[in-house]
């Protein structure tokens, strides 16, 4: 396949940013859409030139790391994390349009790189539990029922990659704020803090300068791992009834 790709390149965060053109031949079809960026950068090194920053880790769906706008789409045209996206969703002469998050709360580091330690800030302000000190306790100690368990499980496969901020109309990260929210609070062990983890990891989220929500549903639509939308208005209910009980 031989491609045109039109990448944002920025030289760090108080630069002014723009689209490079480039061409790459050889690519195969089965090459993950990471191992495509691999073969630009191993050209433009070779011809002496800066390669592309992206981020990038495991590879294999399960970090997050990998967070690029590929025409316009979140992760490109398939609901699946960047590098687990291939090329085979792509034609032979296509132009491609490769762009970082765009929000607010995620500035640009370099190129394709966007800073997104607001997601961790907001984890650290509330996504934890009280744990005793001492010996470990029995693994069957606190009961879980079992709908309490698969909620919990669904809304713990958010990876924090900011897919719906970058989604979003408004680059709100309710889906992801909720996520982490609910993920503990439908748990017995997260009882103690349940009130306060929403109170205070939706405050941080607000004080991070990300959008307002207004249920556009993109958000949701762009997940790739399927947070499903009604965790948000879970959330809401849990934080209106935690902020009527503070008065």
């Amino acid at each position: 396949m031989k491609l045109t790709l039109r990448v944002w390149r920025q030289k760090n965060a108080g630069a002014e940013g723009a689209m490079s053109t480039y061409e790459v031949d050889g690519i195969a079809k089965d090459m993950s859409f990471l191992e495509m960026l691999d073969t630009l950068n191993e050209s433009l090194i070779l011809s002496g030139e800066d390669p592309v920053a992206f981020d990038h880790d495991c590879r294999e769906g399960i970090c997050g790391a990998c967070s690029l706008v590929i025409n316009g789409e979140a992760h490109g045209p398939e609901r699946t994390t960047t590098c687990q996206l291939h090329m085979r969703s792509f034609s032979d002469g296509d132009t491609i349009d490769i762009e970082p998050w765009r929000a607010s709360a995620f500035p640009v580091v370099k190129d394709l790189v966007v800073d997104r330690s607001a997601f961790d800030r907001i984890i650290e302000s509330g996504g934890y539990i009280t744990a005793p000190t001492g010996s470990a306790p029995e693994a069957h100690a606190t009961a879980v029922p079992k709908p309490a368990a698969d909620s919990a499980f669904e809304h713990a496969e958010c990876i924090g990659c900011g897919a719906c901020v970058a989604a979003c109309p408004n680059g709100s990260a309710m889906l992801f704020t909720s996520a982490k929210v609910n993920h503990l609070n439908v748990l017995p062990q997260g009882a103690p803090e349940r009130e306060s983890r929403v109170l205070d990891m939706v405050g941080q989220m607000d004080s991070e300068g990300f959008g307002g929500c207004t249920l556009a549903g993109e958000c949701a639509t762009a997940c790739p791992k399927g947070i499903p939308l009604f965790s948000i208005t879970r959330m809401n209910r849990e934080f209106v009834r935690a902020a009527r009980k503070q008065g």
